[in-house]
């Protein structure tokens, strides 16, 4: 089943602002996601029919603190949560531009070197998978925003591990 989290309003920012580390932080990483924004009310929403709510799409850096994902109770939402942790934008491509997005590539560089270079075809589940599989848990209203996961290539996967610094620029987006 897919993995759930939460990311507030507080850690979503443009896609120009500057991603601030947060107190601790040892260990924090980019993911380049597709985003999914909701644009009709949606609960138990079948599969087939989910992509009919779905307003439009957007670049999403769901940036994470691994430590304190993984090294401080087991919890997502800790590090995934810290203000400044999810640059969105700078467009809203609306459905009907996208007609297939299991059908686009992605990618992310940190100070101009590439890190990750994917595809959503590789995502795990579709988007109309997860917009239904979420609809079963919750109800998803115009404007929630879904990160729907991340390819190859984030600084936790390399060996050795790399992580962002004070300085670093990080810049990302789809097709």
């Amino acid at each position: 089943e897919p993995v759930v989290f939460f990311k507030p309003t507080s850690c979503i920012q443009g896609p120009s602002d500057a991603i601030v580390l947060p107190r601790g932080s040892e260990k924090t990483d980019w993911e380049a996601e597709l985003g999914v924004v909701i644009g009709t009310r949606a609960k138990y929403v079948a599969e087939e029919e989910a992509l009919q709510y779905v307003a439009g799409y957007v670049a999403v850096n769901d940036v994470s603190e691994r430590a304190f994902q993984f090294e401080r109770g087991q919890t997502m939402d800790k590090g995934k949560c810290c203000d400044t942790f999810g640059p969105v934008g700078p467009w809203l491509v609306t459905r009907d531009e996208v007609p297939e997005p299991g059908n686009l590539s992605i990618w992310l560089d940190v100070n101009g070197r590439r890190m990750q270079a994917g595809h959503t075809r590789e995502m795990i589940f579709g988007v109309a998978k997860i917009v239904s599989y979420l609809s079963e848990f919750m109800t998803l209203m115009p404007g929630d925003l879904i990160a729907t996961g991340t390819p190859a290539g984030v600084g936790l996967g390399m060996r050795p591990t790399v992580y962002l610094r004070p300085g670093d620029t990080v810049t990302m987006g789809i097709e």
